[in-house]
């Protein structure tokens, strides 16, 4: 995941112009509200990236927490957020000294695609020992095999056309196809996972998930899935129910 932090952290040509970045993170920051049940709850943002407008999200939650492992974007998100005392910016390492079942609902979106396999089984147990036993973890933007960068470029022209961008976003597929990002992606590939993978691997890491009808942000090619702690019956409730 290093090599997809650090473009992340550098200044990057992934965002067609203004207008689709603030628009980008309005959406994502509308979809995450959508699952605040609570105002006093407490909210885990795992890889937030910018998060342009989550002082939207922090004002429908008692307390938003902010995990970015890059330290540019953590140190920008530091000083945007400063004033706001609904918002605290963390790096992933700071998730492990946080009080166990601690969070009511964490959210991971756009993130699963650009970690290993293992990296991904690492992050879910961290959220699995921070959210409280009925709190909710929502994995967004989850990528499908044999969806590839034609349905993504798709997604991104109808998201344009319907907020009047069209013009900013061909020319930004343009400096896109020539910067690092197609590099990247050639390079590394981004992980996909199909409805039963992401669900099996959810379930190993002590989740049971479902798929969510609406996907988190403007792709509605992609996946969302909402996960709950397991609940099973001790080993002597099990024997006696079978009795």
């Amino acid at each position: 995941m290093n090599d997809w932090i650090d473009y992340y952290d550098s200044t990057h040509t992934i965002y067609a112009s203004k207008r689709h970045r603030d628009l980008h993170f309005e959406v994502i920051a509308r979809d995450i509200i959508g699952y605040i049940t609570t105002p006093d709850a407490v909210v885990l943002d795992y890889s937030c990236g910018e998060a342009l407008s989550a002082a939207k999200v922090a004002e429908a939650c008692g307390m938003l927490i902010l995990a970015e492992p890059a330290p540019g974007v953590r140190g920008r998100l530091i000083a945007r957020f400063a004033p706001n005392l609904k918002i605290r910016v963390r790096s992933l390492d700071d998730l492990r000294n946080m009080p166990e079942a601690s969070v009511d609902l964490a959210v991971m979106n756009s993130v699963a695609q650009y970690m290993t396999a293992e990296e991904l089984d690492w992050a879910l147990a961290v959220i699995h020992r921070l959210l409280k036993r009925n709190g909710r973890l929502v994995l967004g933007d989850v990528l499908r095999p044999r969806v590839g960068m034609a349905i993504d470029v798709l997604a991104l022209l109808r998201f344009a056309a319907r907020h009047r961008f069209l013009k900013d976003a061909l020319t930004g597929l343009i400096s896109t196809a020539l910067s690092d990002y197609r590099e990247l992606r050639r390079r590394l590939g981004l992980k996909r996972y199909s409805e039963a993978d992401i669900t099996a691997k959810l379930a190993r890491a002590g989740f049971d998930a479902t798929r969510a009808s609406h996907n988190i942000g403007h792709n509605p090619w992609r996946m969302t899935f909402e996960a709950r702690h397991t609940f099973k019956l001790p080993a002597q409730d099990q024997d006696e129910d079978q009795d």
